[in-house]
């Protein structure tokens, strides 16, 4: 079973779904059949490379239109929900950041079987760390603390190679009707949207699996007699 998981690395609701949905796995029975692929969004295509730490409640606030008092009500809310599965967020020092770099690393990890690593390495960089995922060197050294070679990431980040697997995946998610992550494709046939609670996370595996691996009756030549229904059986 196939588990594509739309999401950026500076959604906070990303992070914890991504949780989650670890959670939920580790509770799934077919656990060792589900292949996880990471696919590219971009909150803010936009964005700048990297800005400066800090300003996070005002920016939230004036994207939003509400208050800075509101804004930091919502930041309390998703840290309080980060800290529910184990995640320490520090949004304050949080570096602003256009993350198109980043999923290109993310991709080039895929080839080396490091795509999850690289993932979670680049979430709590940004969201625990306060580093700035959108810096070029900040990306190599954060790659090769997770086992990529440095010089081979220095290199992809001097061109534009892979950033057409990036406009893919983006590419991708609109066909899908995706407008907002995280976002799981299971087989592509079921969808779940949102850092939904692991129980519905695992909810949906099972659904999925059950879709896909129906039961097969198998014939003996036993009578249907020789069991008991909700009417009884025949003695």
């Amino acid at each position: 079973m196939k588990v594509e998981i739309w999401s950026d690395v500076v959604c906070p609701w990303c992070y914890i779904g991504k949780r989650r949905f670890e959670a939920a796995l580790d509770r799934f029975e077919q656990r060792d059949d589900v292949e996880v692929v990471w696919r590219s969004f971009e909150l803010d295509p936009s964005a700048p490379a990297t800005g400066v730490p800090g300003g996070s409640t005002e920016r939230l606030a004036a994207k939003y239109g509400t208050t800075v008092e509101a804004a930091r009500q919502m930041q309390q809310r998703v840290t309080d929900a980060a800290a529910g599965e184990g995640l320490d967020f520090n949004i304050d020092v949080a570096v602003p950041a256009n993350t198109v770099d980043a999923h290109r690393v993310i991709h080039l990890a895929e080839r080396a079987g490091l795509q999850g690593a690289m993932k979670e390495r680049l979430l709590k960089a940004h969201f625990t760390d306060g580093e700035a995922v959108g810096e070029v060197e900040t990306l190599v050294r954060l790659a090769a603390e997770v086992g990529l070679d440095a010089d081979d990431v220095r290199s992809l980040l001097a061109t534009d190679e892979l950033t057409d697997a990036v406009r893919a995946d983006e590419s991708e998610a609109r066909a899908l009707g995706i407008s907002g992550v995280p976002f799981f494709v299971i087989d592509r046939r079921y969808g779940v949207s949102g850092a939904q609670p692991s129980e519905h996370l695992l909810e949906a595996l099972q659904t999925a699996w059950a879709d896909s691996h129906p039961l097969a009756m198998v014939s003996t030549g036993a009578s249907d007699e020789q069991a008991c229904g909700p009417d009884g059986g025949a003695i």
